[in-house]
């Protein structure tokens, strides 16, 4: 029992709950992360320093004469920023943190971008009240540092400035968008409403979350919300903050839902500073810009927007998706442990999309620019309008539109709605009148009676010939009025899109209730809905047969009666024909063929658009691959951080599966392939450098050795080889030089020769440690069906088709590659199946490609998925043609520089000639390696090829292929030779087609 110091019991401290354990487990977890995050910024300081000091001696250098460069001045062509990084200064860089979380938008060089053009980067913000905190679940001791998070200190600060500011007088506004517009917006949206509960603060103390993310939906920060309503403090923290980490030329277009408020407060009461606010540019999303007045899209839908490309700003309830395993989690935790799981949850989520920006650039190239480019770039053609006449017309709707709006739109209005009001009051008077005289007449009311009734229709008439004095209002005003009241009943078959979700398809389905929910709703407004729509369209027709030119007003068209055909017209969200026009009517009033052309032009625009801000954000990603794999080869070359080896090797292996993922049309593969080997060359110079600084020279005693004389030499010589030949003086040096092509001697030839690896051939008994094995026979009962695997572990994906499982079932068939190659793999899952190993496994085709002198890009290919460059021991099956064709293996042991050498039948003579290919395969391999992943080169030195039997174990001609299996299952299990005899061969084969027939059966 464990006591205290006051002798009483305690709790024993390593007895609890799992979830206590992952708790404890991510917190070093967390401090792991942020020591290594440390030593990166430490290396990514290294190499900027040895840059810029290789760029400034290149900068003193005495340039070189005008006519070496062939009178091509340097100054007129500037270094792309690509290959000036190391004069990039960091005070013009964004902040690590930043670039970490996402390098396409924060790893760039060149900031200062007008708002007119885009700006520099696009964020969007937006809370969920939906991550709750219940106050009955406490509080607990604080253990976790959040890394996304704002401290609450600081969000309460801007809190109180805004209070402050608010209590000021406003300054003067230059409004592009009418106040009345804004309101409506305002009034629309209930996060524009700070003070509007949506949560109930008796049972919960943290009521939402606000998030910031880039335009690829990678979190950037969060702030906890503990107010009843979504106040504006906590945007505005999220900004400042975000600016807090941006070079100070950096400009930024942030979307919001109700982004249009946010910019009107801003520049009322100057929340942001004149350093931000002159920087800055609001935008509404995508998707919630719609819900806004049209004055307002004209200005912040990112759609309408110049240089915002597709950025869409509704990544953020894209985040929120990934998010919504943890709300009723969090609702239960501690407060500490709520943001605790939001923190590490968004580091997660930001990872995995780091990780897809290249899928991410690929999709938005396809489904983006080019679907969507070359849509708009028909409908361009077909309207058969100049990109000048459109842009000119859209020119002249915007300032035509904002005009209107701007001077007298709540007028407009009240003169339509009193003429609304007054007809039904007509109306109404005159139904009166008539059931009144119906009445009268009826009971034969006195004369008297009928004269006060006649003369109340008299004064109806004339308040009625008032109405009508405007030849619009006479002849236009009930189909009119009538038709504006039809379209929004028409609306409501949006609802149509919520049921297009239950099925899932783009958007997360919907639950079974929700869906059935919307399919009633649905079933009982059909039926007025199609009234409408019938009712909307003879309206149409009446106006039609109203209409007179002198109008000057477009004519509504029918609206299709089916509900496919018409969630695709646009004319419904068109009220362009309800305010009179003046003058003549221009054309993209009037002309259908231009509002298309327009709609168009703007799509094909922004596709433009996005397609040179993803070329700069591949340029981002491509140059911080670059700079992250030099980092992380500088710190596993440091002796200081040898303890890290291991963490930093899986780094590496992550950012060479970026450079797989992330080349696209606008970064190669090639380009990123030349970025991982100039970080490689980058990080050997400075690890050199290092290393060199930091060694203590300690000299070692000389040692005297005697020397043979020059003389003795000479004797030894051999006189032939000092006879020099005769040359005859008549041959030209081209045709010395021919002499060397045709007789194969070319010195380029002698020096490959030269580079092959020396090997012994030591063929005597040695002693080796024996392996002996029971293997578990099973049954087989399955039936011959074709198998297969997919890719794991360092190998392919493994097919046996039943041809090769029928050699298994007779004792007189002999193995063919498939075979030994599959049940190599297979032994290799079974009885290692684990990583590290320390086997790398090689294909019997491997052999072949050096006899037939395969390029180095097709040894890579096939061998890089073993990881061989980090593998103490090689396995290589060899299969030598003969008549019948014979198989041998060799393990190839690079900590004692042996090959051992297995043959059935021990035969020593084959050996001979295999030991040169095989040391070319192992000298090429390890300098594929040390090119392409920066390996050491561990092959050097003074090799021995020694037999692991000289007694033949065969004594027929078919088992050799299980033979080299067998002996290969032995080296697997820590052996040097196998121990089996001839008469288990019978029940190795067996065992082989038992482990074959575990494989699931292969799908047509």
């Amino acid at each position: 029992m464990l006591t205290s110091l006051q002798g009483s019991a305690v709790q024993e401290p390593f007895c609890r709950s799992l979830g206590r354990a992952i708790q404890w487990y991510d917190v070093l977890h967390v401090e792991l992360d942020r020591h290594l995050e440390y030593i990166m910024s430490q290396c990514h300081r290294r190499i900027t320093q040895h840059a810029t000091e290789q760029s400034r001696e290149v900068c003193q250098a005495p340039s070189e004469p005008r006519s070496a460069r062939d009178g091509i001045s340097t100054e007129a062509h500037p270094s792309s920023d690509r290959d000036g990084d190391a004069e990039t200064s960091p005070s013009i860089l964004c902040d690590d943190q930043l670039v970490q979380r996402c390098p396409a938008c924060f790893g760039g060089t060149i900031f200062a971008c007008s708002l007119a053009d885009g700006a520099d980067i696009h964020v969007a913000t937006d809370g969920n009240f939906h991550h709750r905190h219940r106050r009955s679940a406490g509080d607990s001791p604080v253990f976790h540092q959040p890394r996304y998070f704002l401290p609450k200190a600081q969000v309460d600060a801007v809190g109180k400035r805004i209070e402050q500011a608010r209590k000021q007088p406003s300054s003067s506004r230059h409004a592009r968008v009418p106040n009345e517009a804004i309101d409506n917006c305002q009034s629309t949206y209930e996060a524009a409403d700070g003070n509007k509960q949506k949560t109930s603060m008796e049972s919960f103390d943290d009521t939402a979350i606000m998030s910031l993310i880039c335009r690829h939906d990678i979190p950037l920060f969060f702030a906890n919300i503990d107010t009843p309503g979504e106040q504006q403090k906590y945007s505005i923290a999220l900004i400042e903050h975000l600016f807090s980490l941006l070079p100070p030329q950096a400009t930024v277009v942030v979307l919001y839902n109700i982004g249009c408020v946010m910019d009107r407060s801003n520049t009322l009461y100057d929340f942001l500073g004149p350093s931000i606010t002159s920087r800055i540019r609001f935008a509404t999303t995508a998707m919630h810009a719609y819900g806004h007045e049209w004055a307002c899209q004209l200005v912040y839908n990112p759609r309408l927007i110049e240089g915002l490309g597709l950025t869409d700003g509704e990544g953020v309830e894209r985040l929120w998706s990934c998010f919504i395993k943890l709300i009723g989690i969090e609702r239960s935790s501690s407060r500490q442990r709520r943001l605790w799981l939001i923190d590490r949850q968004a580091q997660a989520v930001g990872t995995e999309m780091l990780r897809d920006l290249g899928g991410w650039q690929k999709h938005r190239l396809k489904k983006g620019i080019h679907e969507q480019g070359d849509a708009a770039q028909k409908v361009i053609d077909t309207c058969a309008v100049s990109l000048s006449d459109l842009r000119s017309q859209w020119a002249e709707q915007r300032t035509a539109q904002l005009s209107v709006r701007a001077h007298a739109p709540a007028r407009l209005k009240k003169e339509l709605d009193t003429v609304l009001v007054l007809q039904a009051e007509l109306d109404a008077s005159d139904r009166a009148i008539q059931t009144t005289r119906a009445a009268i007449t009826r009971d034969e009311q006195t004369v008297l009676a009928l004269e006060a009734l006649d003369s109340m229709e008299r004064t109806h008439n004339r308040m009625l010939e008032k109405v009508q004095n405007s030849v619009f209002l006479v002849k236009c005003r009930r189909p009119l009025s009538r038709t504006s009241r039809s379209q929004p009943r028409l609306r409501s078959f949006f609802e149509w899109d919520k049921l297009d979700r239950a099925v899932g398809g783009k958007d997360k389905a919907l639950g079974t209730k929700l869906h059935q929910h919307t399919r009633k709703s649905i079933a009982k407004r059909q039926p007025a809905l199609m009234s409408a729509i019938r009712k909307y369209n003879q309206y149409c027709e009446q106006l039609e047969q109203l209409y007179d030119p002198l109008y000057a007003i477009p004519l509504p068209s029918p609206l299709p009666t089916k509900l496919a055909d018409l969630r695709s017209d646009q004319s419904l969200l068109q009220d362009v024909w309800i305010t009179l026009a003046e003058g003549n009517i221009p054309r993209w009033l009037e002309d259908q063929t231009v509002r298309d052309g327009i709609r168009a032009l703007l799509k094909w625009d922004r596709c433009h658009e996005e397609q040179v801000r993803l070329g700069m954000e591949a340029d981002n990603m491509c140059r911080w691959f670059g700079k992250e794999l030099a980092a992380v080869e500088l710190a596993s070359r440091l002796p200081e951080y040898r303890r890290y080896h291991l963490l930093f090797r899986q780094r590496r292996e992550e950012l060479h599966v970026l450079e797989e993922q992330w080349p696209s049309p606008l970064a190669s593969a090639a380009r990123y392939a030349s970025r991982a080997q100039a970080a490689i060359q980058l990080a050997a110079q400075v690890a050199i450098i290092t290393t060199a600084s930091n060694v203590e020279i300690q000299w070692l005693p000389p040692v005297v050795c005697s020397l043979q004389s020059a003389a003795d030499d000479e004797d030894e010589m051999d006189p032939a080889e000092n006879e020099t030949p005769d040359v005859d003086e008549g041959i030209t040096p081209k045709q010395v030089l021919l002499g060397n092509v045709l007789t194969g001697r070319d010195n380029k030839d002698e020096e490959a020769i030269v580079t092959v690896l020396d090997v012994n051939l030591l063929w005597n008994e040695t002693h080796m440690n024996v392996f002996d094995l029971i293997i578990p026979i099973t049954s087989i009962t399955l039936p011959l069906t074709d198998r297969a695997r997919p890719p794991t572990l360092g190998f392919g994906g493994l097919f046996f088709e039943k041809k090769d499982l029928e050699i298994f079932t007779s004792r007189e068939a002999r193995l063919n590659d498939t075979c030994v190659n599959g049940c190599a793999a297979l032994l290799y899952l079974v009885h290692v199946a684990h990583e590290p190993s320390p086997f790398a496994v090689l294909s019997t085709h491997d052999l072949i490609r050096i006899c037939y002198n395969a390029a180095d890009e097709d040894l890579w290919r096939n061998t890089a998925r073993t990881k061989y460059w980090d593998k103490a021991i090689w396995i290589l099956p060899i299969h030598r043609p003969s008549s019948w064709g014979h198989w041998v293996v060799c393990s190839i042991h690079f900590n004692t520089r042996r090959i051992l050498l297995f043959d059935s039948l021990a035969e020593e003579q084959p050996w001979r000639n295999d030991l040169t290919d095989i040391m070319t395969l192992v000298n090429r391999l390890c300098s594929i390696a040390h090119t392409q992943r920066g390996a050491p080169l561990r092959h050097s030195g003074e090799w021995s090829a020694i037999p692991v039997t000289t007694v033949p174990l065969q004594a027929n001609d078919v088992d050799c292929s299980l033979w080299v299996l067998v002996q290969i299952l032995a080296v697997f299990r820590g052996h040097e030779r196998t121990g089996f005899k001839e008469q288990d061969m019978v029940f190795f084969r067996q065992y082989l087609l038992a482990l074959v027939q575990t494989l699931p059966v292969a799908s047509l």
